[in-house]
């Protein structure tokens, strides 16, 4: 089937598109709010975009037609400048779901999720006291395109529990960790338990001696 985006429905171009770019990392992100409470809610239009400096991007899109206000994840962070995303790991799938849940402004989904905060190193913002890693982010810029904005954020700190550094490298160690990724937009992700396949990358000489 062939579907052409200018002819198609836009919610299911949504549906295909979503369902095509994955599977897909998730960034679990805690704002706050005006009255200083903590938002947490998870977007899987999610990617580190560059290295020097280390950036990441991740896409918020608007609230239903005829709302004129920014979801409270965007709204937070053009007001204060920080956040932080939390990874996801399979431990958290559930409570990162019900996160996900449009509780009324005055819900927090963080109490309803039975979860906690503990306190950043560099930014305002606390990162989910549950989550075993999470980066500080300070924002860089937020472009509006659409309906939809993309969230450019430099990464200031990094907290990683102790057991999942490798600290050779350091790596992380990621077989471990258990993250998972978002598929469709059916509830479908995916788990990385018992998942890794390796596929080493060989230099041009490796390749010149025949190493393929």
């Amino acid at each position: 089937m062939i579907f052409e985006v200018g002819k198609t429905d836009k919610h299911a171009v949504y549906n295909l598109l979503i369902g095509l770019v994955a599977p897909r990392p998730i960034a679990w992100v805690t704002t706050r709010n005006e009255d200083g409470g903590i938002n947490a809610a998870p977007y899987s239009a999610y990617n580190y975009l560059s290295i020097d400096p280390p950036v990441i991007g991740f896409g918020v899109a608007d609230r239903p037609a005829g709302d004129p206000n920014p979801k409270d994840t965007a709204r937070n962070i053009r007001r204060t400048g920080e956040f932080v995303v939390n990874v996801v790991t399979e431990d958290l799938l559930h409570p990162m779901s019900v996160c996900s849940t449009p509780f009324p402004p005055e819900v927090s989904e963080l109490d309803m999720a039975g979860l906690h905060t503990a306190e950043s190193s560099v930014v305002s913002v606390p990162r989910i006291a549950e989550a075993h890693a999470a980066m500080e982010c300070r924002e860089l810029q937020t472009i509006s395109i659409g309906r939809s904005r993309i969230v450019l954020g430099e990464v200031v700190a990094m907290y990683v529990e102790d057991r999942f550094v490798d600290t050779v490298g350091p790596y992380i160690r990621a077989e471990q960790m258990h993250a998972v990724g978002r598929m469709n937009g059916l509830g479908a992700y995916v788990r990385t338990r018992d998942a890794f396949l390796l596929e080493p990358r060989i230099s041009y000489e490796e390749w010149q001696k025949g190493r393929r």
